[in-house]
Order: C-alpha cells, then sequence, then structure tokens
C-alpha cells in the first residue's frame, strides 16, 4: 500500500501538468480493466466493460501549487497561486522545479524574512517571491522564467505506528489510489464501470465536466478528501470515510448516500457523515453533466488541506475501499432522489 501510495503523492502533477502521475496510474491499472482510454482535456478513463447501469467513479490528479509571473533582475520570482492555498502555511516552505531528472529547490520568503525582522502581520501574496538563489539570467539558464509551474517539495513521513500518513498532495493521490485499488479487488462485475481520473480539479473541476459528458453514466461517486478542524468540525480523522451530505456547492445525492450508509451499517465499516461550508469536488459539475447525472462524494479526512504537508489516516483509506467494493459487486439501478 505505502509504496505506490507514497509514489503517487511524490508525482510531480500540478493542475495543467498531470502528465506524471497520469503515467504512473496507467501503467499500474491496465492490467486490470478492459480499456484505458486519454481524452483530448488529459483525463485518464478505465473502463471495466458491462451492462448498465454505467457506473462512474473519479478521483482528481492534480495538485496545488504556484506559477512564476514575474522575475526580478537579483532572481526573485513572485508567483501566482494554482488552487486555493492558504497564505500563511506558504512562507519558508520549499518548492521545486522538475525538469527531467533535475530538481531545483527553491524557497519562498519575503523581504522582512531576509531583514531578520518578527513577521507582525500577514504578508500579501505581492509580498512573497520564491528565491532559487540564482539571478535572471541564471534563472534562465536553468530553464526557470515567466510560466514555470512549481509544487511544494516535502518527504512523506508516518506516525501513529504507521497508521497515519503525512505528504503533499494527499487531496486528492489518496482518491486515485482508492481507485486503482477498487480496480486490482473487483475481480468480476456484470455492470460498466469507469474509473475517471481527472485534471485541473484544483482550478475549476474541469476535467469532470469533461469526462462525465463523455461517458454519460447511471450515476457517480467521486472519491476525494475533506477538510477537518479540530475546534468546529464532527469530522475526525481514523473515524471513517466521510460520506458528503452537503459542501459549499451541491447536496450529495440521497439515494447514493443511503446506498452507502446500509452497506457501512451490513458491514460495520466505520462512516462519517460531512456537512460543510468549505470547498466542493468533481461532483459537482459530473451532477450537472447532460441532464444530469446523480451524484455524491465519499472524502478522506485530512488536516491541513491545501498546504505543503496533509495529514490523513490509513485505516480511513482502506474502509473507503472495501465500502466502495462492497457497492460495485453488484451496482443497484439508478436512484433519482
Amino acid at each position: 500500500m505505502k509504496e505506490l501510495l507514497e509514489k503517487l503523492i511524490n508525482a510531480y502533477s500540478v493542475s495543467g501538468s498531470e502528465e506524471e502521475v497520469r503515467s504512473i496510474i496507467e501503467k499500474e491499472i491496465k492490467k486490470y480493466v478492459d480499456e484505458v482510454s486519454v481524452d483530448k482535456i488529459g483525463n485518464l478513463i478505465a473502463t471495466k466493460k458491462g451492462s448498465q447501469p454505467r457506473v462512474m467513479l473519479a478521483a482528481h490528479m492534480d495538485e496545488v501549487g504556484i506559477v512564476a509571473k514575474n522575475i526580478s533582475d537579483d532572481g526573485r520570482i513572485y508567483f501566482s497561486l494554482v488552487g486555493g492555498i492558504d497564505l500563511t502555511t506558504l512562507l519558508g516552505q520549499r518548492v521545486v522545479v522538475k525538469q527531467g531528472k533535475k530538481r531545483i529547490i527553491g524557497i519562498i520568503s519575503t523581504e522582512k524574512m531576509e531583514e531578520g525582522a518578527s513577521i507582525k502581520e500577514t504578508p500579501t501574496l505581492d509580498d512573497m517571491f520564491v528565491d532559487f538563489e540564482f539571478n535572471k539570467k541564471e534563472l534562465k539558464k536553468n530553464g526557470i522564467d515567466i510560466g514555470t509551474f512549481m509544487i511544494f517539495e516535502q518527504t512523506t513521513e508516518y506516525l501513529d505506528n504507521g497508521q497515519t500518513i503525512c505528504g503533499k498532495a494527499l487531496d486528492d493521490r489518496i482518491g486515485c489510489y482508492i481507485l486503482i485499488e477498487l480496480a486490482k479487488r473487483l475481480k468480476k462485475t456484470k455492470n460498466e464501470v469507469n474509473f475517471v481520473f481527472t485534471v485541473q480539479e484544483e482550478i475549476g473541476l474541469y476535467g469532470a465536466k469533461l469526462s462525465a459528458y463523455k461517458i454519460e453514466p447511471d450515476w457517480a461517486i467521486v472519491v476525494d478528501v475533506t477538510y477537518i478542524s479540530e475546534k468546529n468540525s464532527a469530522k475526525r480523522i481514523g473515524n471513517g470515510p466521510c460520506i458528503t451530505i452537503k459542501d459549499v456547492s451541491m447536496i450529495g445525492n440521497k439515494c447514493i448516500n443511503n446506498w452507502l450508509l446500509d452497506i457501512a451499517k451490513k458491514k460495520k465499516i466505520p462512516v462519517q457523515l460531512d456537512v460543510s461550508d468549505f470547498g466542493t469536488t468533481d461532483a459537482l459539475n459530473i451532477s450537472l453533466s447532460r441532464g444530469g447525472v446523480p451524484s455524491t462524494a465519499l472524502c478522506i479526512a485530512i488536516k491541513n488541506i491545501h498546504s505543503a504537508v496533509g495529514v490523513a489516516s490509513l485505516k480511513d483509506v482502506e474502509n473507503a475501499i472495501a465500502l466502495l467494493h462492497e457497492l460495485l459487486k453488484n451496482p443497484p439501478k439508478v436512484c433519482l432522489v
């Protein structure tokens, strides 16, 4: 488990540059499905063929990052955010530019940090820059220019006797891992199941919109992550995957949610109910495809979402796989409410 998950997490695949993680997924999943294709926008669709209902499971491949928007003569790289990132998590973080096997590491800084002054107010995005210790000409020699994308540079670590994982891009390489494992474990199915790995979720849920239109599923489940706050959240890492009742932009399909709850009760799989005012998932755009697709999201609770280091429970990951595997053994017919 850990080897594949680490490989997915450590891939360099910011939104719009999902090639590396897509290659890993394709190599892992192709022998467990009947067909693998990549559409015009870059979504990877792995299909187990069968009759209706046509099921779609989706997880996004991209991760948050930054992109160079201006470079001063002395080499300070001012940047734009790729996806939603809390600015308070950025200062002092390492970022990496990867060119083939070459990796160039920089640090996100501000003038006040360089001066050794205490920072009394949160710097704005315009105050921050990436320092590679190169001037502008040296940066260009190393292939770094306006438009260069960067991701967080982190090592993957484990806590709680190996049951808790810490690392970058848990959003949503965890979901990608769950879909790959489902494809491996689902030996036989009478129904068509599409495992879809989407692009550009972090900047607008764009990949899901195209893939859902192409597949035209009878119903869909998105596998993603959800934010928890120790102060005011009923969710906790380690207490089971979270069934989306509501997020900031959509309401999960009640019928699909009830299927998941019934299986969880019957098989004694721990689950949590997720009512959130923060974020949304690919399920939103899938639900609005064509004439509408009954959709919900099953999410893994993580701490520090959209930062350089997320924290999640591997037990929650295994329970999500078990829950979805039971559902997919004999997928119910379409449900509208």
